[in-house]
């Protein structure tokens, strides 16, 4: 999935839960407004999604107060003391989690800042068909 697909998809979920993406967009990026699709494109060259992601405006719709969010958490591994002090590794296999907190979305933008990617940070947050194929694959 490219990155302005990805993009479309966040803007598309974030604009149902009250967005107001063409105004947002003209006021911050000052651009002239031709299209969504130019819109998210112009967003999608170099960098200048992060204007979109780190945005209080969008974050507090797209993790919309009261609103439940599905997103996968990713399998890990780790390791810890079992009772009788042995050190055991944990596998965790990938499961899905649903948020309802209020005020999630300060959480996951101060989240999303200290990730490598933010980008690759918000798209877990996306129930798309592929993630669910994948997911079910893996628990097979």
């Amino acid at each position: 999935m490219t990155k302005q697909e990805i993009l479309g998809i966040l803007i598309r979920q974030a604009r149902a839960n009250g967005f107001e993406f063409r105004k947002w967009f003209q006021t911050k990026l000052e651009e002239p407004w031709t299209s969504f699709d130019d819109a998210v494109l112009l967003l999608s060259r170099g960098r200048r999604y992060y204007a979109l992601l780190f945005s209080h405006d969008f974050a507090c719709c797209f993790w919309k107060q009261g609103a439940q969010i599905s997103f996968v958490v990713p399998s890990a591994s780790y390791t810890r003391r079992d009772k009788d002090g042995h050190i055991v590794t944990v596998n965790r296999k990938p499961f899905t989690r649903r948020t309802t907190k209020a005020d999630v979305w300060k959480y996951h933008l101060r989240e999303m800042a200290a990730a490598e990617e933010p980008l690759r940070y918000i798209r877990r947050f996306l129930m798309i068909e592929e993630d669910l194929k994948a997911s079910s694959s893996v628990a097979s």
